[in-house]
Order: C-alpha cells, then sequence, then structure tokens
C-alpha cells in the first residue's frame, strides 16, 4: 500500500482570515511601535496570538498613481501568501503592516526576501522584548 504518513502541504492561499481590515487592527499593530524597513518597504509587526500571520496594506498615494499602487499591492500579497508558512515566529505569529514608499524596481522576489528579512528582524526584537518582560517581571515578583 501507499505511504499515509506523508505531510499534506500547506495550503497557500490568503483568505479573509489572514488579512487586517479594521482600523482597530491596524492602530493595535502601530501602537506596538515595532517598525523596520528596507528599501521602499517598511512593516510594522506586532504578535497576535492565533496560529497564523495576517497581513495588512498601506500603500499611499506617494507610491505612485492608482495603478501604480495596485501592483505594488498585488505584489506585497503575492509575496506574503507564498511565502506566509516561512515567516519567522519564534515570538508567536504576527500582525503585519507593510507600507511602500514607491514601487520602482519592486520585483515579487526582491518584495518576497525584503518581507521575509524584516519580519525575521521584527520577531528578533519581539523576542528581545518578551525576554525582558519577563527579566523586569521576575525581579518585581
Amino acid at each position: 500500500m501507499g505511504d499515509d504518513t506523508a505531510p499534506s502541504p500547506r495550503r497557500l492561499t490568503l483568505p479573509p482570515s489572514r488579512r487586517l481590515s479594521l482600523d482597530r487592527d491596524y492602530d493595535a499593530v502601530y501602537s506596538g511601535k515595532m517598525r523596520k524597513s528596507a528599501g521602499g518597504l517598511t512593516v510594522w509587526t506586532r504578535p497576535n496570538g492565533l496560529a497564523f500571520h495576517r497581513l495588512g496594506l498601506s500603500v499611499g498615494k506617494r507610491a505612485g498613481q492608482a495603478h501604480d499602487r495596485v501592483r505594488i499591492k498585488r505584489l506585497i500579497r503575492e509575496a506574503f501568501r507564498a511565502g506566509q508558512h516561512g515567516l519567522a515566529h519564534r515570538a508567536g505569529h504576527h500582525d503585519i503592516v507593510v507600507s511602500a514608499r514607491g514601487g520602482e524596481g519592486l520585483t515579487l522576489t526582491s518584495c518576497a526576501a525584503a518581507l521575509r528579512d524584516l519580519v525575521a528582524q521584527a520577531d528578533r526584537e519581539w523576542l528581545k522584548r518578551q525576554e525582558t518582560n519577563r527579566r523586569r517581571d521576575e525581579e518585581t515578583a
């Protein structure tokens, strides 16, 4: 017979549950004050206590005309969709808001690499914050 122990492949979808849509969700991420930037992308993160990352987009008019902004959003969503299971989450899964200042030279490959690197940097910072808070709690207890 066949090998039934093989793990099922992870689905690379982006359902509504994986997206930030409420203002209070965006405000919570921004209030976490964890921002990392590289190239034309800026990423804000905050651990969300869920079993998956969620994505929010903030691409303003400074990024270009409407068709440019739509292209940038599409690239970011696709980079997140394809790489969401590989994003760092040692500090927990994150709510992630990505902002783009400009789309010149932005490709799917560069967007995916920047997203992966920026989330990894933020995840390391969240681990440091959690450790600092744990130590502080132990000292006061």
